[in-house]
């Protein structure tokens, strides 16, 4: 497998899990640092995303690979609070597979290189775990290792502009600001929310 960079996808679904296991009902509703999403839509973005991203580890194609998030087309499903966290450890096992980094992959209904799936599915789940911790006052974290890989890819991705559907325009943050800040402010967002 030389040549292929894998990254540990582990610590940051755990870390994620951990902070959706804390959200209580009264708080679906409330609003998000992910623009246009309340928390109960987020959720549910969270939870198809990581089955998209599974399926493309997997290279299993089908409607789960090929076709766009949609927000607030679905509800909330009933067993969450157990599924989606389980959802979240499925998606580590698959990119724990060096198969998961190789050759081409497809999500959202966009084909690109494996290691670039594994990347996406990353940030994803840092990001969105940050949404949800930042809109029920939770605490979130992201290790060494998750944000010398995430950092990287936000960066190229902010430097090519705004991506519909996926991050905002950069939010200017301070070069010595905590690693976790400038990723988010790379994404779009106020590492300060909701303090305006």
């Amino acid at each position: 497998m030389v040549g292929i960079h894998m990254i540990d996808l582990t610590r940051a679904c755990r870390r994620t899990a951990d902070v959706l296991a804390a959200v209580t009902d009264d708080q679906l509703s409330a609003p998000t640092p992910c623009e246009e999403m309340r928390l109960d839509e987020l959720l549910v973005h969270i939870g198809g995303l990581c089955l998209a991203f599974t399926a493309a580890a997997r290279k299993e194609f089908g409607p789960l690979t090929d076709t766009p998030p949609q927000v607030g087309v679905q509800a909330l499903d009933d067993d969450w609070r157990a599924s989606y966290p389980a959802r979240l450890a499925a998606l580590a096992d698959s990119y724990a597979d060096p198969s998961a980094w190789q050759g081409m992959t497809r999500a959202g209904g966009v084909d690109f290189p494996g290691e670039v799936g594994g990347l996406i599915a990353l940030t994803e789940v840092v990001v969105h775990g940050w949404d949800v911790a930042r809109a029920t006052g939770q605490p979130y974290d992201v290790d060494a290792a998750t944000a010398a890989a995430v950092l990287p890819h936000v960066t190229q991705s902010a430097a090519e502009g705004p991506v519909e559907g996926l991050f905002g325009p950069a939010v200017p943050v301070s070069d010595d600001a905590p690693v976790l800040d400038r990723i988010v402010g790379l994404t779009g967002r106020d590492p300060g929310w909701p303090t305006r």
